[in-house]
């Protein structure tokens, strides 16, 4: 599988999340069980790209240090990363397009950050700078954003309210789907969000690994009933047609191994299919 990363994606941990040092050993676990990954470079997003989904003046300043980012921080290592965060999703969004099939983005921090705001340890919104610039680009016409993170993407949808949903299809399951007795309505329901992406180009995946049960800031499905989620929608878009490029997204158990082990866990599903 094609996956794409750079250690200029990695930045320190922060606070109480792990997600930003964590691609480095999601990659590790990775190769450990696929011998043929790819590893393709990410080719870092410019700020007039971030600008196409941000306030100009939001980005200035959150790149210069003078605000603090979605950690609450202004730690110039994970200014660094930044451009490279969304542009890994950028990339394999890309690679996606142009060769088809499933492509992978070892990155999270996204669906909080809104027009000229972060929080909830994101602080550029990586999904609506890929979905826009792929449409600005031309190389899209419809994008879809399946986001199946344990919490709502307020980020996404206060982008979308700002600048229109022309050529974005965007479902969140935060806050509609969120305890365990709603496990299997959710998985039976999959099939219908697919639905929704079934004209788009390309989907960008977000494989929440805090919608597990065990996760201490949500969570309502078990090992096995993730793998099926992940299954489900690798399987229904390759069946439809549809190029996936997917990313870690959220998940907050301690030690970080259970955190890695979910993320393997969805690599795998796709791997299968």
């Amino acid at each position: 599988m094609l996956v794409v990363y750079s250690p200029a994606q990695v930045a320190p941990a922060q606070g109480e999340s792990p997600s930003a040092a964590k691609p480095g050993p999601v990659v590790e676990a990775w190769r450990r069980i696929d011998p043929e990954l790819e590893l393709v470079e990410p080719v870092p997003v410019t700020t007039a790209e971030l600008a196409r989904a941000h306030d100009p003046t939001y980005v200035e300043l959150i790149l210069s240090c003078r605000k603090a980012n979605g950690f609450g921080t202004r730690d110039p290592e994970v200014a660094r990363s930044l451009p490279y965060t969304s542009g890994a999703m950028l990339t394999a969004a890309r690679l996606a397009l142009a060769r088809g099939g499933i492509v992978a983005a070892p990155v999270s921090g996204f669906h909080h950050a809104g027009w000229d705001f972060g929080g909830g340890f994101c602080t550029f919104n990586g999904l609506m700078v890929t979905a826009r610039t792929l449409l600005a680009d031309g190389v899209a016409r419809r994008v879809g954003i399946l986001d199946f993170d344990y919490h709502y993407g307020n980020g996404t949808e206060d982008i979308l309210r700002q600048l229109g949903r022309d050529g974005i299809v965007h479902y969140t399951a935060g806050g509609e789907w969120e305890r365990p007795q709603q496990a299997r309505a959710f998985l039976k329901d999959v099939p219908h969000y697919l639905d929704l992406m079934d004209a788009c180009d390309v989907v960008l995946y977000q494989a929440g690994a805090d919608a597990h049960v065990d996760d201490p800031l949500g969570g309502f499905l078990t090992d096995a009933e993730l793998e099926r989620r992940d299954r489900l929608v690798f399987e229904g878009l390759t069946a439809r047609g549809v190029p996936v490029a997917w990313n870690l997204a959220g998940g907050y158990q301690q030690p970080l191994s259970k955190v890695v082990a979910i993320h393997e866990a969805t690599y795998r599903a796709a791997m299968a299919v």
